[in-house]
């Protein structure tokens, strides 16, 4: 948690972005697992961090547009609980540490949000994603269930965006925390990748990492010798000699900042030359997007120069060809590169996702193509300092992908199908780091991971 004033001048901020109203902002319930006292993990949800900072279930946030006024919803703990859960503070307590101080039990949000529709006031709420808020909702404003996303406010939705993009220097000191984390995680990954290691056993230890630091993984781990499918979950393999290891993971921040970082590594420390070759074109790919990632350009440019060398790359060893441009242009690199660039990273490790990627990637003067593989951009607008951002081009060899294209004869003047069978077994490879753009350019977030071939073979020993 900030300090409070922090909480009360973001408040500050999304009242003068919005013309008139009351704000809800939904905290998060427990959520349990199999049965109501054996629950999850609680996270809160962000936007309740954003502006309100208070790392509890079952509180409510309202900001009041004309009168000024922010107020906290909740009940204080009674004796039942505090046996179990030891002494509590005060819902009037937590309010005073971030600086609300009209705090009210639960009961009486109803009576307010009534009061506010008798005189036709302005409701802003945002897309709820979790079904507890979801029926809350239904319940305060009187609307189905079934209809309560098409209620949102793109008044706030915008103002949130507008807000949370910019990254303040309180934030980018979490986000180094995670990226200490994730760094431990991955260093950690790359000593046990050894033959017959089990990819359950490595993903387990890192996540150990994260929970030994007091928070969690900022989202499930990706950890796999099946690099090729790109959200690998399955933890079930035995790492074998000449493949390698796709680990995507990062941490949160005790905060809940995010941090998230891709390395491919060699299984037992050594790439082959097939594999070293692979490799330096996606790096060559992710040092050009961090060289020319600056305040004013389209992030979609960066991506596209991103392809580029990768194309450039794939056409020396002859698995592509024609010219780098006119293939780029029609996508002949999304057979190898299916997906974006990079996403925004804050409190959500893809940055306020909630509120809908076009509202927070795209804009009215960059829309998100249609076309495969770009058309998985997340965030292809005009990028500004302040913004963090992902950086994680890749290249992939997916059998079925591969067959689909072949067939059906795509982009064939730009890609040798027929030394394409030479890597049917490859998998694939993604890099990935977290940058910080500035106003001259970009820097990278947290100590650089190894990411050489020479620094992570080294790191392997």
């Amino acid at each position: 948690m900030f300090e409070k004033q922090v909480y009360i001048d973001r408040r500050l901020k999304l009242r003068k972005k919005i013309k008139s109203g009351i704000a809800i902002l939904m905290g998060n319930t427990e959520s349990p697992m199999n049965y109501p006292s054996n629950t999850y993990h609680f996270r809160q949800d962000s936007n309740f961090l954003y502006f309100f900072g208070l790392d509890i279930p079952n509180l409510i946030g309202i900001i009041d547009i004309e009168d000024g006024k922010d107020c906290l919803y909740g009940d204080d703990f009674d004796i039942d609980d505090i046996i179990w859960m030891g002494p509590q503070p005060k819902l009037k307590e937590l309010g005073e540490k971030v600086g609300v101080l009209s705090t009210h039990p639960l009961k009486e949000l109803n009576t307010t949000i009534s009061r506010a529709i008798r005189h036709g006031r302005k409701i802003h709420i945002i897309p709820p994603y979790r079904a507890e808020n979801i029926l809350t909702l239904e319940r305060l404003l009187g609307i189905n269930q079934s209809f309560i996303k098409t209620y949102s406010s793109l008044e706030l939705i915008k103002a949130i965006v507008g807000l949370r993009s910019i990254k303040e220097a309180c934030e980018i000191d979490e986000i180094e925390k995670a990226c200490a984390i994730g760094y431990k995680m991955h260093t950690t990954a790359m000593k046990m990748a050894k033959v017959g290691a089990s990819e359950r056993e490595i993903a387990g230890f890192i996540e150990g990492i994260a929970v030994a630091h007091g928070t969690m993984p900022s989202f499930p781990i990706i950890l796999s010798q099946n690099g090729e499918t790109l959200h690998n979950h399955d933890h079930s393999q035995i790492l074998q000699q000449g493949r390698m290891l796709l680990v995507d993971c990062g941490a949160e921040s005790v905060s809940h900042y995010a941090s998230d970082n891709t390395r491919t590594i060699p299984v037992g420390g050594k790439f082959s030359q097939q594999q070293k070759d692979i490799y330096n074109i996606v790096l060559a790919a992710t040092n050009k997007a961090i060289e020319i990632a600056k305040p004013g350009i389209p992030y979609l440019d960066v991506h596209k120069a991103s392809a580029k060398v990768i194309v450039e790359g794939l056409s020396a060893l002859g698995l592509m060809k024609g010219n780098v441009d006119d293939a780029v242009a029609n996508g002949a690199h999304a057979l190898f590169f299916p997906h974006g660039l990079g996403h925004m990273m804050g409190l959500d490790v893809h940055d306020m996702e909630d509120l809908g990627e076009n509202n927070v990637g795209y804009d009215d003067e960059i829309t998100r193509s249609d076309q495969f593989g770009t058309a998985y951009l997340r965030c292809g607008r005009r990028i500004q300092t302040g913004f963090v951002l992902t950086v994680e081009p890749g290249i992939y060899f997916i059998p079925a992908l591969i067959e689909k294209w072949k067939s059906e004869k795509i982009n064939e003047s730009f890609i040798n199908y027929a030394k394409l069978a030479d890597y049917a077994n490859f998998g694939g490879i993604r890099l990935e780091d977290d940058i910080l753009i500035t106003d001259k350019g970009c820097r990278i977030l947290g100590q650089r991971i190894p990411i050489t071939v020479d620094e992570v073979e080294s790191t392997m020993l």
